[in-house]
């Protein structure tokens, strides 16, 4: 098995960078084309971990993602959390004043609609923000800039005019670490699971409940659908704590006991953040 991580996107994406804050500069990294390959090549063994994005603050989960961790038998080995700034490239030499037009991913843009509306810049949609500053690198096009991590201006060799061009400053993407084994337990973990109730009333109530009697902190719930089962949702939930303690194995057993079906997505060294609980 190759000792490299694989991320979704091309060299300078935000996966990348996120891949590189959790791991550092030093890692050996493995461009996919799209979700779907990042986890056929981490269950081919052709890389050791993946690096996943599950969710962003501004445009919620990224459902792909979680369709494909039910689907396979990869465990969470960590959270990562990226504060996702977004940065002005252009060609050298080029000022701010001769910037015409601004290429990105449509959610880049939008999340920087502010900064362009004040310098008269049109936005471009683009298919890819790493991509973007890549083809322009390509073609030095004097009235044209990209909004893309600095990261991707720093690989593809455009400068940076300004930084931090979004619109809000609570931008932040969450991902997963992807691997094979359970990880080493953290100072603070948190426990990723999916299961479907039983078809009666109060059922969703009552497997929450289970959580809420031993006062775990549940972060996050989210109900999807069941592709394989028409109107009939599956609940991707996250708690605070590690399956292997005793109140979490209590509110386990009984999970299992109440639900139709239960699956462990993993229990990881997580990031403490200050959002509130549900």
């Amino acid at each position: 098995m190759r000792d490299c991580i694989a991320f979704q996107g091309i060299h300078g994406a935000y996966s990348e960078q996120a891949l590189r804050q959790h791991f550092g500069d030093a890692a050996e990294v493995y461009p996919c084309t799209d979700l779907t390959s990042l986890f056929e090549v981490i269950q081919a063994g052709q890389v050791k971990y993946a690096i996943l994005p599950v969710e962003n603050a501004l445009a919620g989960a990224v459902s792909m993602a979680y369709e494909l961790l039910m689907d396979s038998d990869l465990r969470i080995q960590a959270e990562v959390i990226l504060h996702v700034h977004h940065t002005l490239s252009v060609p050298k030499g080029t000022r701010l004043e001769d910037v015409k037009q601004v290429r990105s991913h449509p959610q880049a843009l939008a999340q920087c609609a502010k900064f362009l509306q004040r310098h008269g810049i049109t936005p471009v949609p683009w298919y890819d923000t790493a991509g973007a500053a890549k083809d322009l690198s390509v073609d030095l096009d004097p009235t044209t800039g990209a909004i893309s991590s600095e990261l991707a201006a720093q690989l593809y060799g455009l400068d940076v005019i300004d930084r931090e061009i979004e619109d809000v400053a609570f931008n932040y993407t969450r991902f997963f670490v992807l691997g094979h084994d359970d990880p080493p337990r953290g100072e603070f973990n948190k426990t990723s699971l999916v299961f479907a109730t039983r078809n009666n009333p109060a059922a969703l109530y009552e497997c929450l409940g289970e959580f809420a009697q031993r006062h775990l902190n549940l972060t996050k719930i989210e109900s999807r659908p069941r592709r394989n089962r028409p109107w009939e949702p599956v609940f991707y939930l996250d708690f605070e704590g590690h399956w292997q303690d005793p109140l979490c194995q209590e509110a386990l057993a009984r999970l299992l006991q109440r639900a139709s079906f239960v699956k462990m997505l993993g229990s990881y060294p997580a990031v403490k953040t200050q959002s509130v609980g549900i």
